[in-house]
């Protein structure tokens, strides 16, 4: 697995994107990452970004009826990642 492969996506949500302002970005993670993976993705992902602290918590899944039909969603993994003070933002959004 390489290191680009452990970040899924970001997760863009209201308390997500409060969290940014105090460096604190979340993002949709492989299940099998660990917090020195995923540390090392991040830095590897986004320039001049230095990674302080990393959150990892397990979503599990949800119950799910379609008519008599019952299903889970799958499973995810979540990362709170807290940047240091000194490093840059990481951008999400362009605005180009």
């Amino acid at each position: 697995m390489s290191l680009l492969d452990i970040i899924k996506k970001p997760v863009i949500t209201e308390a997500s994107m409060l969290a940014m302002d105090e460096k604190k970005y979340t993002f949709l993670l492989d299940t099998k990452a660990n917090k020195t993976l995923v540390k090392q993705a991040v830095e590897a992902a986004f320039e001049g970004v230095k990674v302080k602290n990393v959150n990892i918590m397990n979503v599990k899944p949800k119950k799910k009826r379609v008519g008599k039909y019952v299903g889970y969603t799958n499973k995810k993994r979540k990362a709170i990642v807290t940047l240091t003070e000194d490093s840059k933002d990481i951008e999400l959004f362009s605005a180009e």
